[in-house]
Order: structure tokens, then C-alpha cells, then sequence
């Protein structure tokens, strides 16, 4: 399987690219993370999801993307992933929503996604599991090394999740390789044994997005065509950054620290790109 595929390496010149538009989505998920609320609907989280990415000179990477409809997915307690916003659909306290956000700047692509908690009685084990799901994406970055292998992130996600608690790991879905496209070579499993698969070179980038479940790992894709829910009704957790591997070490590309809160000294620290690409 590995063999067939196609991996696009990148430049330094493409990554300060993919840099730009991975702030462009960082700084749009950071605007999205204070938005949600109670009473806000995930049409109004598109609607600010677009005019952010918008307004920094780029394109929602999902808004036609093979025909979805919107600029962001917004999934809600038992949907996975893929969730198509709209007005009907109103926040509640207590519920929890993973928020998928891509930007294309320069043709070149960024992908991450957060879950969050809505209001001030979301139930610990919700908060808990998403803390897990965060952390275990966080573990895949730090197993990349130039020269180890793809199945080392996998392994790393999974380890995580296991110690984390009794969780599902979805098996449908999964990361991926990103640049001139979204979805490029490499398939990243959230699952596996370490040492396998391609050799992760200087220049590899790749989104790494884990999807839990407080049940099953089972999914079902709704009439919509889209929305990916859990087949017993458990809630679920997704997160996602986009990131690549540097003579340094992985940097975060649509993290607006660079991921360095996170991965400390083991990030690259090839900051700052020019001024004109950070702040909007």
C-alpha cells in the first residue's frame, strides 16, 4: 500500500506558505473557540469561520470541497465528524462540539480542528475525553523524527488514548499528508505499531487528527451525505493540527505558537515568517 503512494515534500519556500495559511485557520479557531456559547447556532460559527478566513486574503478550503456547504464542520455530541452547519442547529449548555476548519492562502492548504465545551455544565467525562484526544495528537507530533517511521505517530496517538480511559478509537477516519492539496498522501491511522510504513522525511507535512468515542468506535454517515455520527449514540472528540517535519524537529503549522506551549524545546524554531502573514 505504501508504495503506491505519492508524498509531496516540501520546500522552506512552501512551508512558510503552509505557515501562512495555517495561522490564517488558527487565529480563525481561536475567534471560533470564544464564540461558542449557549444559544449560538453553527450557521453563526460558519458565518464568523468565513469572514475570518476571508478577510486575511484566503479561501475556506470546505465551501465546495466535492460539494460540502459550508466553511467549517460543526459536530455536536454524538456526530464525529463532517457535520454541516446550520440556523436550525443552536448550542445548548452542556454540549460538546468539535469544530474542522480549513484555509487555502497562496494555494497552499491548512487544516486543524478543536472540540469544545459549551457553557459552564459540560459533564467532566466530556471535558476528559477531549483533554485525551488533544493530548494523544499532541504525543503523534512528538514521535515524528526525521527518519523514523509514519506508523510511529500512529502508535503514539494510540498509546495515549489507551492509557487515557476506555475509549473508542475511530477506524474509519483518520489524518492525512496536506499542502497543494487538503487530502494528499499519506493516510495517518490513529492506531498501530510503531516502525511501519513510509520514512518520514525532512519536508513531510501532515494533519493529525484523532476521533474518539465514549463507546464504540462504529460510525454511521447520515442521509446528508456528510455527517459521520457514532452508531450507539456516544459522544465523540476530534482534534486536529497540520503540521511538518523540520531539521529541528515539527512545527505546528496552524498552531499560533508553532506548537511550542505544547512540544517545548522539541519544536523547530524557525519563527517568524514575514509580518504581512502573521497578524490580521
Amino acid at each position: 500500500m505504501f508504495r503506491t503512494q505519492h508524498i509531496q515534500i516540501k520546500t522552506d519556500a512552501q512551508i512558510d506558505k503552509m505557515r501562512a495559511a495555517g495561522l490564517v485557520v488558527g487565529q480563525t479557531l481561536e475567534k471560533l473557540r470564544a464564540a461558542v456559547a449557549p444559544g449560538v447556532s453553527t450557521a453563526d460559527l460558519d458565518a464568523i469561520a468565513e469572514e475570518s478566513i476571508r478577510s486575511a486574503g484566503a479561501i475556506p478550503s470546505f465551501k465546495g470541497y466535492h460539494g460540502f456547504p459550508a466553511s467549517i464542520c460543526a459536530s455536536v455530541n454524538d456526530q464525529v465528524v463532517h457535520g454541516i452547519p446550520a440556523g436550525a442547529q443552536v448550542l445548548r449548555d452542556g454540549d460538546l462540539i468539535s469544530i474542522d476548519c480549513g484555509a487555502i492562502l497562496d494555494g497552499w492548504h491548512g487544516d486543524a480542528a478543536i472540540t469544545v465545551g459549551v457553557g459552564p455544565s459540560v459533564d467532566p467525562k466530556y471535558v476528559e475525553m477531549a483533554k485525551v484526544c488533544e493530548d494523544a495528537m499532541w504525543a503523534g507530533f512528538a514521535a515524528a523524527r526525521i527518519d523514523g517511521r509514519l506508523s510511529d505517530i500512529s502508535h503514539a496517538v494510540e498509546r495515549v488514548v489507551r492509557a487515557g480511559g476506555d475509549y473508542g478509537i475511530v477506524t474509519g477516519y483518520g489524518g492525512h499528508g496536506i499542502g497543494t492539496e487538503m487530502h494528499q498522501d499519506p493516510h495517518v491511522l490513529n492506531y498501530g505499531r510503531p516502525g511501519r510504513g513510509p520514512k518520514l522525511v525532512r519536508g513531510m507535512a501532515l494533519a493529525v487528527e484523532p476521533m474518539i468515542t465514549m463507546g464504540a468506535p462504529d460510525t454511521d454517515e447520515l442521509e446528508d451525505g456528510w455527517t459521520v455520527v457514532t452508531r450507539d449514540g456516544s459522544w465523540a472528540s476530534h482534534t486536529e493540527h497540520t503540521f511538518v517535519l523540520t531539521d529541528d524537529g515539527p512545527w505546528v503549522l496552524t498552531a499560533v505558537d508553532g506548537g511550542r506551549s505544547r512540544l517545548g524545546d522539541a519544536v523547530t524554531s524557525r519563527e517568524p515568517v514575514s509580518p504581512d502573514t502573521r497578524d490580521w
